[in-house]
């Protein structure tokens, strides 16, 4: 069973940086995508940016030119660097894999971003 492990999140300021970060239980190459989805309660759920096995990014229009996600395979882990932060960027966000449809998911890391 794939294990997700994230870390990086907080609290800061409007205008910080923030980089949050994923590392999976086995060899990251062997799912079709991966990346970040936020959950913030009365909200749907969004996606904020994923990588798929090509190095191919996708970005939520909310989040480009901010938000910068990557890997480092030799760590299995998946990165996203989030600059120039704002009060609704404030979430829970999630890491998932995916294999086809099928979704692995983080257990969530909270961003809060407030003065």
């Amino acid at each position: 069973q794939v294990h997700l492990v994230e870390s990086g999140g907080g609290l800061v300021q409007p205008g910080g940086s923030l980089r949050l970060a994923c590392t999976v239980s086995e060899n990251i190459f062997n799912f079709n995508a991966m990346g970040w989805y936020r959950l913030a309660p009365g909200k749907e759920r969004e996606l904020v940016a994923d990588i798929n096995v090509g190095g191919s990014t996708n970005y939520a229009d909310s989040v480009k030119g901010r938000f910068t996600i990557s890997r480092d395979h030799a760590k299995n882990t998946v990165y996203l660097q989030m600059n120039s932060l704002k009060p609704e960027d404030t979430d829970v966000y999630v890491c998932f894999v995916r294999i086809l449809k099928r979704y692995t998911w983080g257990q969530g890391t909270q961003v809060t971003v407030s003065s």
